[in-house]
């Protein structure tokens, strides 16, 4: 989706159509969930300070998030992708992957299918989405982002590994500042550079990542598409209107973090070995600090306990602090829904060169 939380925000209210929106944070403490285009223009993204986006965007509006209806309409577009595919692998509220490999409507084109969807995703819910067509998840991905806002992009199997050496490194998942910096610094901008480069001499710079670079380098990605992808944590996180500097209210403020990732633990259906502590300063500068146990966390208050023993570890902090998130992880869920005779299963992408199709509505 494009800009979706904004895009939704802008749709509802006309008074907000055309003007830079920032959708959650609030002008002086806050995190903006996401940006729009207008807000965009002026270098405001999602996961920026509120205070560094109001800096740069002086004329910008904070709107407060409405998750509940970010979710009601997730749910209707989720609908309209089962008209076309029963694989759809979420990754987020506004994110998906679909397998139209076998497409219910018997279009054989992936090009049409996505096309239609965001026909529809336009017509019925006046939103507009932009779609990546390729032959797998990695490219795919990439390439939902190359002609947004309302564009598709399409990278069919000969052209897959042009495609990924023009992108720069920065363009990879899991390659975030630090990372960049270091491939920087051994001159590798491009996939193109990486694909240059042994197995051997990435995993001597990049560790456990080298396999995926050396892969991905190459247009190479294996993953299916899982309907039912399993949880690996579920975790909560909160930003304070005033930095908290005193033992109590910081144990207030886990104590009510720990509830949460309980009850999403149970909503979810799974139990957790790992507790995470994150604490984020009034510098931005951040630790987490974790604990194991030998058995499934077992009740709430278990999970606040250990939550409370490892604030306590790192009292007295050494500034006051402004967000504290919370994470379960190690996961064990009460259901394995993912069908492992899927990960067999070899793709193609039934694909049309995009001139055929208009990219806008």
């Amino acid at each position: 989706m494009d800009a979706f939380y904004a895009s939704v925000e802008q749709r509802d209210n006309p008074e907000l159509r055309g003007k830079p929106i920032a959708v959650g944070g609030a002008r002086l403490r806050g995190v903006v969930a996401a940006a729009s285009y207008e807000a965009r223009k002026y270098g405001v993204k999602s996961a920026m300070p509120s205070v560094t986006a109001q800096r740069l965007c002086p004329e910008l509006i904070f709107v407060k998030a409405r998750f509940d209806v970010y979710r009601s309409v997730s749910a209707q577009i989720r609908e309209i992708f089962s008209r076309h595919t029963d694989l759809i692998e979420p990754l987020s509220l506004d994110e998906a992957y679909l397998d139209v490999t076998v497409d219910k409507q018997g279009i054989g084109s992936a090009v049409k299918v996505a096309h239609l969807i965001r026909k529809a995703i336009y017509q019925e819910l006046n939103l507009t989405a932009s779609a990546g067509i390729s032959y797998n998840k990695f490219i795919a991905k990439i390439a939902s982002d190359q002609n947004k806002p309302n564009g598709q992009c399409v990278v069919l199997p000969d052209e897959g590994e042009v495609f990924v050496g023009q992108l720069p490194v920065r363009r990879f998942y899991g390659v975030g500042p630090k990372t960049a910096e270091k491939m920087a610094r051994l001159n590798l901008q491009t996939g193109a550079d990486i694909r240059a480069c042994s197995l051997a001499f990435l995993a001597e710079n990049f560790g456990s990542s080298a396999e995926y670079l050396y892969k991905a380098s190459r247009g190479v990605d294996h993953r299916p598409v899982r309907p039912n992808r399993i949880r690996k944590s579920v975790g909560a996180e909160r930003t304070y209107p005033e930095d908290l500097n005193e033992l109590e209210i910081l144990r207030d403020a886990v104590t009510s973090i720990a509830e949460e990732v309980w009850m999403r633990s149970q909503k979810n259906g799974c139990q957790g070995k790992t507790a995470t502590l994150k604490l984020k300063f009034n510098d931005f500068q951040q630790i987490t600090r974790a604990q194991s146990l030998d058995h499934l966390f077992q009740s709430e208050a278990e999970l606040r306990e250990v939550l409370l023993g490892l604030l306590q570890k790192e009292w007295p902090l050494p500034r006051p602090v402004r967000l504290v998130g919370a994470q379960l992880s190690g996961l064990v869920h009460r259901a394995a829904r993912v069908n492992e005779s899927e990960e067999a299963r070899v793709r193609d992408v039934l694909v049309e060169y995009p001139s055929q199709y208009p990219l806008g509505f």
